[in-house]
């Protein structure tokens, strides 16, 4: 009978300390690195990804290849270009992707990768720069690469068995936030390019600004517009309000609040409501919010007012568009 090896059990049979055993292992990775990282190394690394026109290339093979896709997929969306590139597809004709005025950044805990190191000299063939993440320097792909970004696991992977990697796929995604962090602040990224990157989903929505959702084409009467004028222009420009403009001034804003309350009014006076004019009826002090507001912070001053909508000004004060709820509905600002 043949009895199993100690190494083929868990080093626990409690799952929880299996569990306090992986964070403590990633723990003391990340401490490591976050005391070893080399800021120069890093900053000529960005240097040239600056200077150059050409893309970054992730690859890396099995968990170093899916944590070289999320690196990928967070440098294009934070101003790098980038694409992840399979190594094995690459041996087999998707190294035509790749020029000479790329850079590679290869993933690979051992740095000896089989499909890697065949890929290895026909990178080095087209004349590319080579960065690594990798947790031995003196490997085959440390030795190649211009940028070898190491990290060390002093409490091993933290795997029950020893051996599924998990620390070490962490710190390569650590390595790839770092870099991603460095380059943003480096190429100047804002969040306006940010939202350009992502125009859809939460990301997207909470990034937009009042002008990309405004009515540029506003209900708006003169002060001496009648009743009856004020209620055709509501109708017909579908916001529930009306703007009151004096030339290019904002006087005021009427909204059915504000129809009603001049009812009110005019019944308790025992006057004709049809004698009322819009400057009788406007709110002479309505809310405005600056063109380059966010929407989701419209919607905040909305939500505290109790309005359903505000006018958009410019930075002189000249409205220039009208933003109401449901627009922020519509695009999942709220």
């Amino acid at each position: 009978m043949v009895q199993d090896s100690p190494l083929s059990r868990p080093s626990t049979s409690d799952p929880a300390q299996a569990a306090r055993e992986l964070l403590a292992a990633t723990r003391t990775a990340v401490a490591a690195l976050e005391a070893s990282w080399d800021p120069e190394l890093v900053r000529t690394w960005t240097e040239n990804l600056l200077a150059s026109p050409g893309r970054l290339v992730l690859s890396g093979m099995g968990k170093s290849g899916l944590v070289a896709q999320k690196i990928a997929a967070t440098l294009a969306s934070t101003g790098c270009p980038s694409f992840y590139l399979h190594p094995a597809d690459a041996l087999h004709g998707d190294l035509g992707m790749v020029t000479a005025q790329d850079t590679v950044l290869i993933l690979s805990n051992s740095g000896e990768s089989e499909e890697v190191i065949r890929l290895l000299p026909s990178l080095l063939r087209l004349g590319v720069r080579i960065g690594a993440i990798t947790a031995r320097a003196d490997s085959s792909l440390g030795q190649a690469a211009d940028w070898c970004f190491t990290y060390t696991l002093p409490a091993g992977e933290g795997c029950p068995l020893h051996f599924a990697p998990m620390a070490s796929t962490t710190l390569q995604l650590v390595w790839g936030d770092l870099l991603a962090a460095h380059h943003m602040v480096a190429s100047g990224f804002t969040l306006e390019r940010f939202a350009q990157f992502h125009p859809a989903g939460n990301l997207g929505a909470r990034l937009l600004k009042v002008k990309e959702l405004m009515h540029t084409d506003y209900p708006r009467v003169a002060p001496a517009a009648s009743l009856v004028q004020v209620l055709e222009a509501m109708t017909n420009g579908k916001l529930g309000m009306t703007t009151v403009m004096v030339d290019d001034t904002l006087a005021g804003i009427i909204s059915e609040g504000d129809i009603r309350r001049a009812l009110q009014r005019a019944q308790q006076a025992h006057s004709n409501p049809l004698d009322l004019t819009a400057q009788d009826i406007m709110s002479p002090k309505p809310i405005c919010t600056p063109v380059a507001t966010l929407a989701v912070e419209a919607a905040k001053a909305m939500e505290t007012r109790k309005i359903t909508f505000v006018v958009v000004v410019e930075a002189d004060g000249r409205p220039c568009g009208v933003v109401h709820v449901h627009d922020l509905f519509a695009a999942k600002v709220i």
